[in-house]
């Protein structure tokens, strides 16, 4: 005898295969991102991945693809953070630009520390494979045009030197704020996060905004 139900998907079957094949995703990108650390990513394989995820190789690429689509997956995990949008929010709002540079500063710093490792990943994979490169690029200029926001900021607020346009100010805070810095401070020179987050926004605001009175 058939039920009132009978013929119908349970929706709970589907809603665990979605979990399980998340999990698995999750497992592979974890294992990559530790083993591109640890061994450098030109010499890790979709093998070496699989082996040490226990997935079969197969599975590795259904779930993410090659090493390079596994890379930009990664990638992704740090300009999709939601601290970006959130600190944008903030520096848009700010009365003033030491709040401005400030609420940058931290974002920026966050956003960083989550994924230095993935960072300095791409870095050294974007000298063996072109792809990859144009991948940091694309990171890399829209790092910058969210820099770009708090110069924008800054000018509304009518706060930045005289004669500094925001294109220059932008410039500056890539120099201060960008990839490079915190790799430079945190990695390896051993700073804290705490001590370069506060020491760069002590630079942005001595760089970029006007003394009382000079305008």
């Amino acid at each position: 005898m058939s039920g009132p139900t009978s013929g119908r998907r349970r929706p709970y079957r589907n809603d665990r295969r979605a979990e399980a094949a998340a999990g698995t995703r999750a497992a592979i990108l974890d294992t990559a991102l530790r083993l591109f650390v640890r061994d450098g990513y030109a010499k890790v394989t979709i093998g070496d991945i699989a082996r040490e995820a226990g997935i079969a190789v197969p599975t590795v690429y259904a779930s993410t693809g090659g090493k390079s689509a596994i890379l930009t997956i990664l990638m992704n995990r740090g300009v999709d953070d939601p601290v970006v949008e959130r600190t944008l929010d903030e520096v848009r709002s700010a009365p003033d630009a030491r709040t401005a540079i400030s609420a940058m500063a931290h974002g920026v710093r966050l956003d960083n520390e989550r994924h230095l490792d993935i960072v300095q990943v791409m870095i050294t994979a974007a000298a063996v494979e072109r792809g990859v490169e144009e991948e940091l690029h694309q990171v890399a200029a829209a790092y910058r045009q969210a820099l770009g926001v708090l110069a924008e900021r800054l000018a509304q607020l009518g706060a930045l030197r005289p004669g500094l346009s925001q294109e220059r100010a932008t410039d500056m805070l890539w120099f201060l704020f960008g990839l490079p810095s915190w790799r430079l401070f945190v990695a390896e020179h051993g700073w804290s996060w705490d001590e370069t987050e506060h020491w760069l926004a002590q630079q942005a605001a001595a760089a970029l905004v006007a003394e009382p009175g000079s305008g």
